[in-house]
């Protein structure tokens, strides 16, 4: 590999990162020349690594004025949340018929780590062990089909949760409550409860409407 597309590559990962982690909110503009100093390259790399961030989605570029940061739409969001929802419930639906000792432990095990990332105020641990937490059950529903379809929404994801961490919609400690209470349906294999609140931790952290759900 060449050192053009080994730095490309390089500069691709970080820029992704810090639009997954909030780093680089929805509607900042940045130029190459920005990115390829901070980085210590030149700007070609960073210019691939623009173009395929764009062909992602996840920027818009605008010659001689730099690349734009693709925010949120309102309507994503909104389908990620509906996604997931579809997905958690029929998992945890699953697992409630199964035991279920080993998943708890898991899952309560996960809680103790929000709390720690909670205090030490570590905002992008903390949207990570959020994302896996959700996914610890849903993979242990065994079903490779919807493993792998959460999966495909999992950038998709933390940027929605580094999001409402940055923007104050919910704090870590409200998050880690409501968390509490999903294991405890879940232990409880009360999947109509778990879906209720679902429902009520998705639409409050991420502030939306969900209708219909």
């Amino acid at each position: 590999m060449s050192k053009t597309y080994s730095s490309a590559d390089h500069a691709y990962r970080e820029v992704k990162e810090r639009i997954l982690t909030g780093v680089l909110p929805g509607g900042q503009l940045i130029s190459e020349g920005e990115v390829a100093s901070d980085l210590g390259m030149s700007r070609t790399p960073v210019r691939e690594a623009f173009l395929r961030l764009e062909t992602e989605g996840w920027m818009r570029l605008y010659p001689k004025r730099g690349a734009l940061v693709v925010p949120i739409p309102v309507a994503e969001a909104e389908h990620v949340a509906h996604a997931r929802y579809v997905v958690e419930v029929a998992a945890v639906r699953a697992v409630a018929v199964r035991d279920r000792t080993a998943l708890i432990a898991t899952l309560r095990a996960s809680l103790d780590r929000q709390r720690a990332d909670a205090e030490s105020g570590d905002r992008e641990r903390f949207a990570l062990e959020d994302t896996d937490f959700h996914r610890t059950y849903v993979v242990a529903a065994d079903n490779p089909l919807l493993a792998g379809f959460y999966d495909s929404l999992r950038e998709r994801q933390r940027r929605m949760n580094s999001l409402a961490l940055h923007r104050g919609a919910t704090d870590m400690a409200a998050i880690i409550d409501q968390h509490a209470g999903l294991a405890d349906l879940i232990e409880a294999g009360d999947a109509d409860g778990f879906a209720t609140a679902l429902v009520a931790h998705l639409s409050t952290v991420h502030r939306l409407s969900l209708s219909g759900l």
